[in-house]
This record gives structure tokens, sequence and C-alpha cells, in this order.
């Protein structure tokens, strides 16, 4: 087995979506990327059940785009341990040239606009897994989160930024072992 399978299968964290997975081999993706996206993908799926599942959210998109979002690092492996934004764009054109749909594959593109206007909850989402896996929290998405989810229960948006902050809090407690996962992956 080679070792991004091992990344891919580890036991600790919930498996990738297939797909998404045969994409990572398919491009000999370096194994830290696997460990990542396996690691903000399980955040994600804590989300979504929790947080996700008060609202009409397209849950396999959420766990797609999450499994997925960082897919330009492949063309641009310095971003796996340095800043940078070229793998946003890289992305989405990688993905849309394996066949993905364009619905799915914009999350790769737009997991760092998070601010935009017109950013749907589904994005939202996938952005606050990439923060929170690491036990980074970003108040300014997370309100942005607690309102779109209160205009559509009619809720008032302290009710439901409480909520999302326990389980955030709760989440991000175990930063620390998704770090560790990652880190036990090379990134090249």
């Amino acid at each position: 087995m080679n070792t991004l399978d091992q990344a891919l299968t580890e036991p600790g964290l919930r498996p990738l979506p297939e797909a998404a997975a045969e994409l990572l081999r398919r491009v000999g993706a370096p194994p830290r990327l696997g460990a990542h996206l396996r690691a903000v993908h399980d955040v994600a799926v804590q989300i979504v059940d929790r947080v996700g599942a008060e609202v009409g959210v397209d849950r396999d998109a959420v766990l797609f785009g999450a499994a997925t979002h960082d897919f330009g690092k492949v063309r641009f492996p310095a971003e796996l341990s340095g800043p940078g934004a070229e793998h946003e764009p890289a992305g989405q054109e990688l993905l849309l040239a394996l066949g993905v749909e364009a619905r799915l594959a914009r999350f790769a593109a737009l997991h760092g606009q998070w601010d935009r206007a017109g950013a749907t909850l589904e994005e939202l989402l996938v952005t606050l897994a990439d923060k929170v896996w690491k036990g980074r929290r970003e108040h300014g998405l997370e309100e942005q989160v607690a309102q779109v989810i209160a205009a559509e229960r009619g809720e008032p948006v302290w009710s439901v930024f409480m909520r999302l902050d326990d389980e955030l809090t709760r989440i991000a407690d175990g930063a620390d072992a998704r770090l560790a996962f990652q880190n036990r992956f090379p990134a090249a």
C-alpha cells in the first residue's frame, strides 16, 4: 500500500467519498493532501450533521466540496505547507478537466472567498470546516453562517450562533489529533 492510500484509509477519520478518493489517486496527490482533505471532510460531516440538519443543505455537495476543496494543491504543492491561493482556481480547473460537475468543482475555487456577496450556505460550511479542523475560529464567517441559518429558520441570530458556537468549540477541541494525523504524511 502506498503512502497516499494509507492517508486515505488509515483508521481515525471518516473516509472520503469514494469519488473524491479516486480523483486523488488518479492525479497522484501528495499523501499530506489526502490526509488534510480527510481531516476537513471529517469536520464537515460533523458540522453538516449537526448544524446543516437545521436547514435544507445539500449534504452530499458539502461533503464532496470539503473532500476536494484544496485539490489545486496537486499543482501547487508548496501551498501544502505555506501560504498561497493559486491552488483555488487551479483546483476548480483540474476538477472540471477530470469530469467533476461545475456545481461541485466550485468549492475548490470559492473556499477562500467566504465573505463575498452571494456565498451559499454550502460554500460557507465547506469554508467553516476548513477553518475549524485545525481549531481556528473565524468570527465573521461563523456570524454569516448563523445569519443564513437564522433567516431560514425564522430564529434570532444569537440563538443560532450560540448553538453553532457550542458545536464548533466541541469540534475544535479535536484539532490536535487531526493536525497530528495530517502531519504524519509527507507533503511530497
